[in-house]
């Protein structure tokens, strides 16, 4: 039922808000729900909740899959999981490519998203919400939406966007003083410099790092890594001259998009 809901949503809608809608639609199958409905004792809730959670896991990927290849793929098959394979590579091959780059470049994506605080937006709503003892399918949709938002998980496509307008208004190469004046313009018109500050961090967030590190090695003359490598030296300056940010470094979404749009046989943003 959630692949034939998933091929008729609108080719319009969000990949996030067809992830979210997919999970919730996955609260069907939850072992926790038909448990609390037969009256488990509540010291037994944390078993259902943890066979939820397992099952979530091993699902994601092809939901997430499926969503990708019906945007991007015309609607083709996610393919067979090979058990032979770790979570990363059957996740990447669902998704359609092969490349050992892009196969390891995912590995690091996903290793670095998996451990996160219980404060950020998302966590938080996933707590909130299951502490209704909603099931975890649940719980995790609402999370999803939380994700979703511009000041949260949506800032990676944010930083994407604001690259490449930058890129078409000032073209490939640009000089560090066109750059100052493009960050300048973005903020004096209330808007905030994408993948920069962390509410708790007050140094570079060192999954930024990791990213940079991978990009040095494999994409080091990457007209879009140059141009992300070349902020990092002018953006934490301008922000420390502007005197509003508590944090002017660059975050993970800083540098996750770009990671993922100029990998080995990705498409080019429309």
């Amino acid at each position: 039922h959630v692949v034939t809901m998933l091929d008729n949503f609108p080719t319009n809608l969000h990949p996030m808000s067809q992830l979210s809608a997919a999970i919730t639609a996955l609260n069907s199958e939850s072992k926790f729900a038909r448990a609390y409905a037969e009256g488990i004792h509540r010291v037994k809730y944390w078993e259902f909740v943890y066979e939820d959670a397992m099952d979530l896991i091993a699902k994601l990927p092809c939901v997430a899959a499926k969503i990708y290849r019906n945007l991007y793929r015309e609607g083709s098959s996610i393919g067979a999981i090979d058990p032979n394979l770790d979570w990363s590579h059957n996740f990447t091959n669902m998704l359609g490519y092969t490349d050992p780059q892009f196969v390891e470049l995912m590995r690091l994506y996903l290793t670095i998203h998996s451990d996160h605080e219980g404060g950020n937006v998302s966590a938080h709503t996933s707590h909130l919400v299951g502490s209704a003892l909603s099931d975890p399918y649940l719980a995790f949709a609402a999370a999803m939406n939380g994700l979703a938002g511009p000041l949260h998980g949506l800032a990676n496509q944010e930083v994407l966007l604001w690259l490449t307008d930058l890129q078409k208004e000032l073209g490939q190469e640009v000089s560090d003083e066109k750059l100052r004046d493009f960050i300048w313009n973005t903020l004096n018109s209330g808007r905030v410099v994408p993948g920069y500050g962390h509410a708790v961090l007050r140094k570079t967030d060192p999954r930024y790092t990791c990213q940079r590190e991978f990009a040095l090695k494999h994409l080091p003359k990457d007209p879009l890594f140059k141009l992300v490598a070349q902020l990092y030296k002018i953006v934490p300056n301008v922000l420390l001259e502007q005197g509003k940010a508590k944090n002017p470094w660059p975050n993970v979404d800083a540098h996750s998009g770009v990671l993922l749009q100029v990998s080995p046989g990705v498409p080019a943003l429309p």
